[in-house]
């Protein structure tokens, strides 16, 4: 899925340009509170909400000062071939400055932005500025072979070199047939170089079947020889298409992945529509799986009701493809896509510490399904989404719907605080996953679905941060709810936590019911740790109320814990040194013994 643009506005007076801007591109007006009257969401700061939307991947258009935008993500400017579009407009919409992102749509974006608002689109890169044209951004349904030859062949054109053209005309740029370098429009397989840039049309769908865990590279091998014999490149090929059955196939995810296009899926009764186009029906086909024919069906379907079936089923013993030619290019995509469940630790809740792939994957979602709090804590990566808030207490009915939701094609992300793999939803995903249909699993569709797990800071990682390095030897973490596990089970791993003097972070520490557990694990500590062990209270870590202090084991109070707390007790070993901005724990791994023993 293409992620949304992001309209930000800054003052009123650039209000009615960034509603028109939103209007023309589909997306939403996120103003500076208090200082505009009418947006979709409103944000307090505009250099960490702009830098937070370019990290996740959304392109910026904000209505304001180009400096204002270049402020905000200059710190995390990395790789260009990867970063979202970033355009400037002027409040009054007379000019409009692709700031970054040129040949990544940026230019594209202004263009468009100046033609309804009657601007002026300041395109600067070198090729857009002296020939009208970007050759390493071709028209949709085009695909450039060697991109990485686009710059020397850009360079040698706006030295004064002439394009020979061939096949056809994509560009707005006279052929020389003496031209010292070569455009190439062609269906064929054909090598590029620096003076050569090969264009291939995507009129082609392929259509694959296989075996049940068939190996990726028989499979690869056969749609590589099918190419080479039909003499089409791979280019040419617009998705990898089969039935929906076989989503899960990592031999089909990987031929498409290798094309690098999408892999769609089809129904049986979809499949069967095609029935009278097949150039191999089967009736062993329709007996297993309810169509006539996996391959060649799937590919007649993917490339639509004008294309011509061009390759008929070739297979291995235990892999198939066909491929179909539609008169087109395509565009438009049929069928679903396999669907995706990405699970996701947003961390303790601000944005500084969200990775990029969290964000990444938040911005590329077209649903998020999670508890309401942890949905509200992305801010603007959750505007304008489908959401679907669970209460606490609705884990599993949260799980399964998002595993559902993502088994139609969707993509889903499950919103979870923290690392999602830690004490979060991330097991149960997998429980869900691995219980049959009479266990009260998920559907089959959902089983199929590409699951995505993307690491966060724990609540645990995070307290250690701001107490210093309390984790810096031998540590563990125990859930003192007894909800899921039982009181006897975890007083046991208490006394085992306590004999080998861990340090431990207590998760779940307390609830308004249960108040006891943690003064037991106190008691039981005590035991086997001296009175005087720090211990470090860390409350809404990573939130504007965010509460950090010490007490002695000795002295903890199970009435200063709270269910947003995170206990964090240390091992015999552990200390506090008294700096000069306050108490800072650590535990030593031990160097500074070894040292003191290398020089004895």
């Amino acid at each position: 899925m293409a992620v949304k643009p992001v309209v930000l506005c800054l003052s009123r007076s650039g209000e009615a340009v960034a509603h028109r801007v939103a209007k023309l591109l589909g997306a939403e007006v996120h103003g500076r509170d208090g200082r505009v009257d009418q947006a979709d969401a409103f944000f307090p700061d505009a250099l960490e909400y702009t830098r937070t939307l370019f990290a996740s991947g959304t392109p910026v258009i904000g209505v304001c000062a180009a400096g204002i935008l270049i402020r905000a993500v200059a710190p995390i400017l990395s790789d260009k071939r990867a970063e979202p579009p970033v355009v400037a407009v002027s409040d009054d919409g007379s000019v409009i400055v692709p700031l970054l992102g040129g040949h990544r749509g940026a230019n594209r974006l202004a263009r468009q932005i100046a033609e309804t608002l009657g601007g002026k689109a300041a395109v600067t890169t070198a090729g857009d500025v002296a020939m009208g044209v970007a050759l390493d951004e071709p028209p949709v349904g085009y695909r450039l072979a060697n991109p990485l030859d686009a710059k020397a062949v850009m360079a040698a054109l706006l030295g004064g070199a002439r394009a020979k053209v061939r096949g056809e005309a994509i560009f707005d740029l006279a052929s020389d047939d003496a031209g010292a370098v070569e455009l190439n429009v062609t269906e064929a397989p054909l090598a590029g170089s620096e003076t050569c840039l090969v264009y291939h049309p995507q009129r082609f769908a392929l259509g694959v079947g296989c075996a049940r865990n068939a190996d990726p590279e028989e499979l690869w091998s056969l749609v590589q020889t099918t190419l080479a014999q039909a003499g089409i490149g791979g280019g040419a090929i617009a998705s990898v298409n089969s039935i929906d059955l076989k989503g899960d196939e990592p031999a089909m995810n990987e031929v498409a992945r290798r094309l690098g296009v999408p892999l769609r899926l089809f129904t049986a009764a979809e499949l069967e529509t095609e029935a009278g186009r097949l150039a191999n029906p089967s009736d062993v086909v329709f007996a297993e799986v309810g169509c006539h024919g996996v391959s060649e069906g799937a590919a007649l379907a993917a490339a639509g009701k004008a294309a011509t079936l061009v390759v008929p089923k070739a297979k291995t013993a235990n892999t198939t493809c066909a491929i179909a030619r539609a008169p087109d290019p395509i565009t438009d995509h049929a069928g679903r896509s396999r669907g995706r469940l990405s699970v996701i630790g947003i961390g303790p809740g601000q944005a500084a510490w969200r990775t990029p792939e969290a964000s990444r994957l938040i911005a590329e979602a077209e649903e998020l399904v999670g508890y309401g709090l942890y949905i509200d804590l992305l801010g603007p990566l959750a505007s304008g989404k489908a959401r679907s808030d669970f209460p606490l207490g609705g884990e599993e009915d949260r799980c399964r719907y998002a595993l559902e939701q993502a088994g139609k094609g969707r993509n889903v992300a499950l919103i979870c605080s923290g690392d999602a793999g830690i004490y979060a939803m991330g097991a149960l995903v997998f429980e869900l996953l691995d219980r049959s249909a009479e266990q009260l699993g998920v559907s089959d569709a959902a089983r199929r679905v590409d699951v995505v797990c993307s690491p966060g800071v724990s609540a645990l990682q995070g307290a250690a941060a701001r107490a210093g390095a309390p984790l810096g030897h031998d540590f563990c973490a125990i859930s003192l709810s007894d909800l899921l596990t039982p009181r006897e089970d975890i007083i046991k791993r208490l006394n085992a936590a306590a004999q080998g003097d861990f340090v431990i972070a207590f998760y779940n520490p307390v609830s308004l019911r249960r108040r006891t557990l943690l003064a037991e694990a106190r008691e039981i500590l005590l035991q086997h740790r001296p009175a005087d062990t720090p211990v470090m209270l860390a409350s809404s870590l990573g939130r504007p109320e965010e509460h950090i202090r010490y007490r002695k084991l000795s002295e903890l109070e199970v009435d200063e814990v709270d269910m947003l707390t995170v206990v964090l007790v240390g091992s015999s070993n552990s200390r506090l040194a008294q700096l000069g901005e306050g108490p800072r724990m650590y535990t030593p791994r031990g160097y500074a013994r070894k040292i003191d023993g290398d020089l004895a």
